[in-house]
This record gives C-alpha cells, structure tokens and sequence, in this order.
C-alpha cells in the first residue's frame, strides 16, 4: 500500500526575498526522516501550493525527490482537470512515488464531473493516487459512492480523509476493504480514530512539529497498544487543536520559527500576524514538547 504510516504534509520554507528556501526545505524533509517518518507530501494546502508558481510548484515536487529518502507524495490537484492532469505527469516524471490530488474546488463539480476528473488523471497516468476529500477548503464532500467507484481503478489507491465525519470515514473503509485501497487521516485530532477504524495512516500537519510523537501513536496502534496510543493522542490534543487555531499552515509555521525548524514567513494572502490569543495557544501547545 501507498500510504501506510505516517507522512508529513511538509511546509514550503520562504527566505527573507520571499523565495522558496531549498536548504530550510531539505532541513524540513531530513528531520521528519530522522524521526521515522514513512514518507513526505510536498505541495499539498500546508505546502501553500496555491500561492506557487507552476515552476516553483514543479521545483519543490523535484528537490523533494531529490533529497528525500522515504516515500514522496506529491500534491498535484487543481480545479482544472487539464492542470492537474499536467502537475500529476510532472511528478511521475520528478520520481514521486504517488500523487496527491484534492478535489476540484471553487467550481464544484456534479458526481459524474468528480468521477471523470479523477479517472481522466488515472488513466493517463501510471503512478498510484490519493483522493483528497476537504469540505471545508473545497465547498463539497466527496460522495462514498464516488469515491468507492474511483476506488476500482487500478491507479486510484486511497482517500485522504478531511471530513471530520467518523461515520463516513467507517464507511469507506468497510466498503473499501476488498480492495487495495488506503484511507488516511487528513486531521491528526482524527488519526487514532481513523486508525481505529480501519485506517492506514495519516497525512499530517503535526508530524512537521513532533514527528516522533505522531509516529509513535501509529507504531502503538500497529503493536496493539491502544492505551499507549490514546495517552500519546491525549497529550498531543492541544497541538492539533493549536494547529488550526487559524488558517493551516499560519500556526505550524508559528510552531516551528519558535522551535527554530525555519522561519515563519507566509506568501501573502496569508501571514503570521495572528491575534495575541492565538499566539498563546500555539506557544502553551508547544511548551508540551519543549
């Protein structure tokens, strides 16, 4: 399986003009390795994906390959079938292991527009890839029956879930479980849950912060040991909650300028200056771990 385990959405690092960062990036890519990491997702939503250029964007996808030793998970997805279907050959062509692709946003498809976006990428392109189900950054829930359809196709091997919604996450697993087919936690608050359920693993904000930890919560489920796994979740409940106390990756990126992983700086419309309310939160999570 693809997605087994536990894989960071990496941050993109700026440097003081505003550039990609490549050395703050292989930094990035190296201490989520040394922590045990089954692999690494560049150019997802906490990539800021959508402010890079198409060369930036293909630029990152290819240094992460470069300088990774995991698995590599490259974001992919667009609205646009035609530039989706583009970044997605990209990544087959860079070396990614497989792609990550969210589901068409802002134009909101109908089920049979979701169903062939999807197969159109799949047929054209022979490296395995994730579905990514976010309602709340794409205006709609990816349907279970779509989503079991997609499912059949030889190249479509899992589903990043970012719903929230257990019940629904139960559902695919069970109606997904003849098949080589992943689903993965896209909320850590919801990795345990998911894991629980029948999951395989998660695609992580809090792994760029305290990948050891986020690791260990899969390792204990894989041995059996759900008391140890809840205590870890338990203490890691803050962190998750400050992750998102604004918009993602605002906090985690917060969390490690504080921790001197690399430097806060956002690509406008997004920055880091957030309320004092939220600066607490994500400074008292991070005190856990210090």
């Amino acid at each position: 399986m693809v997605t087994e385990g536990v894989y960071p959405a990496i941050v993109t690092p700026f440097d003081g003009d505003g550039e990609v960062d490549y050395d703050a990036l292989t930094d990035v890519v190296a201490r989520v390795e040394d922590a045990g990491v089954d692999g690494v997702v560049p150019c997802g939503s906490t990539g800021e994906s959508a402010t890079l250029t198409y060369e930036e964007h293909k630029k990152v996808v290819e240094h992460t390959v470069d300088v990774a030793d995991t698995e590599v998970v490259a974001g992919t997805g667009s609205n646009s079938t035609h530039e989706a279907l583009e970044l997605t050959r990209h990544a087959e062509e860079a070396g990614a292991d497989a792609a990550l692709l969210i589901s068409p946003y802002y134009n909101i498809p109908n089920d049979s527009g979701l169903y062939q976006h999807h197969k159109k990428i799949a047929d054209a392109v022979d490296i395995p890839q994730i579905l990514y189900n976010v309602p709340g950054r794409t205006g709609h829930n990816l349907p279970d029956d779509v989503v079991v359809e997609l499912a059949e196709h030889p190249y479509i091997a899992g589903i990043k879930e970012a719903s929230g919604d257990i019940n629904k996450i139960s559902r695919l697993c069970r109606r997904t479980s003849d098949l080589e087919f992943d689903v993965v936690s896209g909320d850590d608050s919801m990795t345990l849950p998911l894991l629980s359920a029948g999951g395989t693993g998660c695609i992580s904000v809090a792994a760029n912060v305290v990948p050891e930890a986020t690791v260990e919560i899969y390792e204990a489920v894989e041995g059996g040991d759900y008391d140890r796994a809840r205590q870890v979740h338990q203490r890691l409940m803050p962190l998750f909650d400050a992750m998102f106390v604004e918009t993602n990756p605002i906090p985690v990126k917060i969390a490690m300028s504080e921790l001197g992983i690399c430097n806060e700086r956002l690509r406008l419309p997004l920055n880091a200056d957030v309320p004092e309310t939220s600066q607490r939160e994500i400074t008292a999570a991070l005190d856990e771990f210090r």
